[in-house]
């Protein structure tokens, strides 16, 4: 059981983030008053803080549990869903974790200056579409775990 929370945390974690930086994103097109100055600082904090426990909680099961998951992956009908979607993901993670970190950075120096505002967006964009990528690479790894346990299970048949 306590597997399985630790499994269903770390894409938890990352979809909070994503809707962190989407309400970054929409925030930071209107950034005349101060309330939304502070809900963008608020959601960059968010946004920074979701992705480090997304990449803490995956980490931690990655070098606890995934080794069974990728033979797992590797001996079934999908063995793409490890050598691409997983192998991508392990890389271009990190990316979408600097960019995290570095939204605060921007989101507190936010001002009625357009260059600054540009960056915001520019950061809160690139984390939204990386996060979206990311769900999607996790969504097949955990296609490709299902389509061979289910080849084991109607080889069992």
């Amino acid at each position: 059981m306590a597997n399985e929370l630790i499994l269903m945390l770390h894409p938890s974690f990352g979809v909070l983030a994503i809707l962190a930086s989407l309400w970054v994103f929409v925030e930071a097109l209107n950034t005349e008053s101060r309330v939304s100055a502070g809900r963008i600082r608020v959601a960059s904090l968010a946004c920074a803080v979701l992705m480090w426990l997304s990449y803490l909680v995956g980490g931690y099961w990655y070098v606890l549990f995934y080794g069974a998951d990728k033979a797992l992956i590797n001996a079934g009908p999908w063995p793409f869903a490890h050598s691409f979607f997983m192998e991508t993901k392990e890389h271009v993670f990190f990316t979408l974790l600097l960019l995290a970190s570095y939204l605060p950075v921007a989101a507190f120096n936010l001002t009625s200056n357009r260059a600054v505002r540009t960056l915001v967006l520019s950061v809160a964009g690139l984390i939204i579409v990386l996060g979206l990528a990311m769900e999607g690479a996790g969504a097949f790894i955990s296609m490709g775990s299902k389509m061979a346990l289910l080849g084991k299970v109607a080889a069992g048949m």
